[in-house]
């Protein structure tokens, strides 16, 4: 039975690399499979120590100075030790290798030689995290998962107020889900794929039974294709302020509510009598902060700061929930601006003008993940790096949505958008039917 196996498995080697191009487009994770990760796997296994001693991961047990009659001489150590790790664990998009850190060791030197991995490695990326203490894990990409992924597959949107935008790198989907995380911040730079992020996610929420509210201040140029779904549209400041300040009284109105009747959320509520979900899409965040000096625009854009603010610190548990976009999004645009972007504990950037914007988005929650966003280029439009529900970070790409997919997908589901009482009077507004 051995020899059997043996030539079985070598017969299957040898078809694999015979045919691995005609095999590599039409299953490119049976090809990683058979053919990509044994190669990988040798290579990792084989380069292991050279790679560990050429980037200074290797330790001595041994002092590196010596003194020899008066003179104190200091040079490398001969002998060094290198991290154990664990033989390459194969995934659908790459390999996993654990290290075992010598005494002394900590992860921030194999951060540093991530590049190093992966060049040595020939591989895609490799990403860096530590789980625990004195352990290293080093996850290589073979190909960049998010080559394609900006065409969409079947919509997993089944929960309310949860979206499927796109795909994450992990081969998972990407998900935004405003009952996890119910405030977001996405900056991206004009062509970067803010808009279509946008359009997609309204795409998705289109058929939820749920409030849409838009602020596009570029005259509705943007979220205007989407007006039959949306509940309200302000296309300037002083609609923008008249519709903020009816969501500020709605959520005072929710707050009695809860109150009266004991609970902590609209979601402890009886079915029946929940006051429908909200979800707020600021485009172009700058133009609510930007005046011409004027009293007038100041008294308005100060209006603007405080609505926003008191939406992101008090409505997760009212079901008004905020998706902030912007180019740029920075101190400089007022005082609220930091105190806004510290309530938005969603974050999403794509490629950006300046390391301002990315520090300003992603730096307060992983220096990292600041590091990376910086290196999308402009061919990869839609593709961005996204926080997570647990904490950490990824690179994602949202699913295209043309302006034409958008505004039918707008018409089909123009017969669910709610007329709530309070929106009446606000631009766009009615009344419940």
């Amino acid at each position: 039975m051995g020899p059997l196996l043996f030539t079985g498995v070598l017969a299957l080697a040898v078809w694999a690399l015979v045919f691995r191009n005609d095999l590599r487009r039409p299953r490119p994770q049976w090809h990683w499979y058979l053919v990509g990760y044994p190669v990988t796997a040798l290579r990792v296994a084989f380069t292991w120590r050279r790679v560990a001693y050429l980037n200074g991961l290797t330790v001595s047990h041994k002092p590196n100075r010596r003194v020899l009659g008066d003179l104190a001489v200091k040079g490398e150590p001969l002998r060094t030790h290198t991290p154990r790790i664990s033989f390459p664990r194969a995934t659908p998009y790459g390999l996993e290798v654990t290290v075992r850190l010598q005494a002394g060791q900590t992860p921030a030197p194999f951060l540093a030689s991530a590049d190093s991995f992966a060049h040595a490695w020939r591989v895609h990326t490799v990403r860096i995290v530590s789980p625990e203490r004195g352990v290293v894990r080093l996850t290589a990409t073979a190909r960049d998962p998010l080559e394609h992924a900006e065409h969409p597959g079947a919509s997993g949107s089944a929960e309310l107020l949860s979206a499927t935008v796109g795909a994450l790198e992990t081969g998972r989907a990407w998900v935004m889900n405003f009952r996890r995380v119910p405030h977001w911040l996405i900056v991206g730079a004009t062509q970067s794929g803010k808009s279509t992020l946008l359009a997609r996610l309204v795409t998705e929420l289109a058929p939820q039974p749920v409030a849409l509210v838009g602020i596009d201040c570029k005259g509705g140029m943007e979220l205007g294709l989407l007006e039959m779904r949306l509940s309200a549209l302000a296309t300037c400041r002083s609609e923008a302020v008249t519709v903020l300040a009816a969501l500020v009284t709605e959520m005072q109105d929710r707050m009695r509510k809860c109150r009266t009747a004991g609970a902590r959320s609209i979601w402890e509520l009886p079915e029946q009598g929940r006051p429908v979900p909200v979800v707020v899409i600021v485009d172009e965040l700058a133009e609510l902060y930007l005046t011409n000096g004027s009293k007038e625009q100041r008294a308005e854009a100060e209006e603007c700061t405080t609505y926003l603010l008191r939406v992101a610190q008090l409505g997760a548990a009212l079901g008004l929930y905020l998706v902030v976009a912007g180019q740029r999004v920075g101190s400089d645009l007022g005082p609220g601006v930091t105190a806004l972007r510290a309530q938005l504990s969603g974050r999403i950037c794509h490629r950006v003008n300046d390391p301002g914007t990315a520090e300003m988005a992603l730096g307060d929650l992983n220096k990292d993940a600041v590091v990376v966003a910086q290196t999308i280029g402009e061919a990869e439009r839609g593709v961005a790096v996204t926080t997570s529900d647990m904490g950490g970070w990824t690179r994602g790409r949202s699913h295209l949505a043309t302006p034409a997919e958008a505004r039918a997908a707008a018409a089909e589901f123009a017969r669910m958008t709610p007329r709530p009482k309070f929106l009446a009077g606000t631009p766009g507004g009615g009344t419940l039917l």
